[in-house]
């Protein structure tokens, strides 16, 4: 499975963007797909996740960040509004697939930067 990730950029705060990712290859059985990020100098930490009809939002992003999928483009979206400087990170596409009875392996994008102003 590849992931390609793309939306990134620059932008003042309480701006909007909107990343994209598709997956592609071997792509049955992906189940969770979202996002995380990675600030500099920090680890790499959840943002939102979706399965099924399931959600799961970082206490930070709620309310302004709303992840979104396309299962026909085997894609997933974030939009991302009221951008805040701390939303600054570069962020990674993140997939996982089952392979087997409860065996599932992770896939990750190649991450977009996204910088936020004051």
């Amino acid at each position: 499975v590849q992931l390609q990730a793309s939306g990134g950029g620059l932008v003042r705060a309480g701006g909007s963007l909107r990343l994209s990712c598709t997956a592609s290859g071997r792509i049955s059985g992906i189940h969770v797909m979202g996002w995380y990020r990675q600030a500099p100098g920090t680890q790499r930490v959840l943002v939102a996740n979706s399965w099924g009809e399931s959600t799961k939002y970082s206490d930070s992003v709620k309310g302004r960040f709303t992840i979104s999928r396309d299962n026909g483009k085997n894609a997933v979206y974030l939009q991302m509004d009221d951008l805040k400087p701390e939303d600054t990170a570069v962020y990674y596409c993140y997939a996982d697939q089952r392979v087997g009875p409860d065996t599932y392996v992770d896939y990750w994008g190649q991450g977009t930067l996204v910088t936020v102003s004051s």
